[in-house]
């Protein structure tokens, strides 16, 4: 069994609030816009990270994170990068990579709208899970996490955060 912490779009923003969110996980990922690399340092200082880069990291955020992460938790083949699109309107560069990986759990930011759902015609689980940090047009700073037993996703919980208060 693994504890997962999901974010994406920080923009640079860490602070307690999603440390203690996080932290009774095993993992972090971030779908991407971490923001700095030194973002990304104080979430791989604090816990495991995996992360894809996103329209606005830098090339120092790009050197050491990639655009797409493929890999497994557990039984769950996991597909994780920025800008994916949502079910039923993917990003059209996405589409190959997800016909030829079949995932069970697909991975994207950038919308800033927090979105869990089942797609029924990809037969796979869809996760956007807003954005943590304190830049763009969302109300609220979401994050998500949840637990990985063998080939099942359950458990899962929000964190919402108004985004007016830092």
């Amino acid at each position: 069994m693994k504890r997962i912490g999901l974010l994406s779009d920080t923009h640079g923003h860490w602070d307690e609030r999603l440390a203690l969110f996080f932290e009774k996980c095993d993992e972090i990922w971030h779908a991407g816009d971490i923001g700095d690399i030194e973002t990304a340092d104080k979430i791989s200082n604090f816990k495991s990270l995996r992360a894809v880069f996103g329209n606005i990291d830098d090339s120092k955020v790009r050197i050491v994170y990639p655009k797409i992460q493929q890999f497994r938790c557990e039984g769950v083949n996991v597909l994780m990068t920025h800008i994916g699109g949502t079910p039923n309107r993917y990003e059209k560069s996405i589409i190959p990579l997800i016909e030829s990986n079949s995932p069970n759990l697909f991975i994207c930011g950038h919308s800033h709208i927090l979105r869990v759902m089942y797609d029924k015609k990809r037969d796979f689980f869809y996760m956007n899970p807003g954005a943590a940090g304190i830049f763009g047009f969302h109300k609220y700073r979401t994050a998500l996490r949840f637990s990985i037993y063998g080939v099942e996703i359950k458990d899962l919980e929000v964190l919402e955060i108004p985004r007016n208060k830092h």
